[in-house]
């Protein structure tokens, strides 16, 4: 059960006990605070009583649990965990798009609707958008990527960054001439997170590709909305710290899923947590190792990550 709640809040051990406890706490303050409210007025009748009750702590109790959340250091948990709550309740559900038994599933959320509308001639150069892609690994999406606007005259990558010197997404660099940046963890974490070299270096959007380090507080503040990462695998359930690669392919079939996927989503200061912008899935067999799964999520990933960039580079960078 812990382990599932880890796993859905992408949070760990220690912090989820401090959840566990705001939970705890939040709520004995909520009944307090409600009975003393309701002490306050001489209501006789049993049930009006009850009812009241019910409504006041309803409406006490995420007040409650966010100021005993404060102490505990849990706020920005569940100032977003209530915020999820009102969208669910109050929020309209998102649609999805060409549902089809035992054939992928697209799901998009918030793609740019730019690209339902013709195009219009103008007189105006249309302005380049410079991207970064950071990768810590072989570098096949960053080759996907590199490839599709290859020959664009509106998206150019003008940097790769990567965390690991040995990595093979920096021999892509090389040789498609594109520049590189290697980063270290000091500077990453504690210093200003090399936003200073990515706008020198005039980056304006930056694309996740097999990154595997969390994306620090300073760098989605000097990109807010600007950062995108790709997740081998269906979000919100089998996301978080450790699961990428075959972590994730192995996690999936031993809890013998019929689908997979991948997820495209913003970037905030939690694992593989921000607003999803599309979702595709692929099918799962009883012949399915971790190694199959993997490529079938690869073919999904090259297929559509780099229209969804697209997509989204079509509306004005704010």
């Amino acid at each position: 059960m812990f382990k599932r709640l880890q796993q859905k809040w992408k949070v760990n051990g220690w912090q989820l006990l401090l959840i566990i406890g705001t939970f705890a706490l939040g709520g004995s303050l909520c009944g307090y605070a409600g009975r003393k409210i309701l002490g306050l007025f001489a209501i006789d009748a049993a049930l009006i009583r009850v009812v009241l009750y019910i409504l006041l702590i309803t409406l006490l109790w995420p007040l409650c649990v966010l100021v005993i959340s404060i102490p505990l250091g849990q706020f920005p948990f569940f100032k977003k965990y209530i915020a999820r709550i009102g969208k669910r309740m109050f929020g309209r559900r998102p649609q999805t798009t060409d549902y089809r038994p035992q054939e992928e599933i697209v799901i998009v959320h918030r793609l740019s609707s730019d690209h339902h509308q013709q195009p219009q001639t103008t007189n105006h150069k249309p302005q380049t958008k410079n991207l970064a892609v950071f990768a810590s690994g072989a570098g096949s999406n960053a080759q996907a990527i590199i490839n599709h606007f290859k020959n664009s005259a509106t998206v150019k990558i003008v940097l790769i960054v990567s965390n690991k010197p040995e990595a093979g997404v920096l021999k892509i660099a090389e040789k498609e001439n594109i520049p590189s940046l290697i980063i270290e963890k000091e500077k990453f974490f504690r210093g200003n997170a090399y936003v200073d070299e990515l706008k020198q270096n005039g980056v304006e959007f930056i694309v996740l590709a097999g990154f595997l380090w969390k994306v620090p507080s300073a760098l989605i503040k000097a990109y807010p909305n600007k950062i995108v990462n790709i997740h081998p695998a269906l979000l919100p359930k089998y996301g978080g710290k450790g699961m990428y690669g075959m972590h994730v392919h192995a996690a999936v079939i031993a809890n013998k899923e019929k689908e997979s996927g991948i997820t495209i989503h913003y970037v905030d200061e939690l694992y593989d947590h921000g607003s999803i912008i599309l979702q595709s899935t692929c099918e799962i067999t009883g012949k399915d190792t971790p190694e199959t799964l993997a490529a079938k999520i690869h073919t999904l990933e090259h297929k559509h990550y780099p229209s969804v960039i697209e997509s989204l580079l079509k509306s004005p960078l704010k």
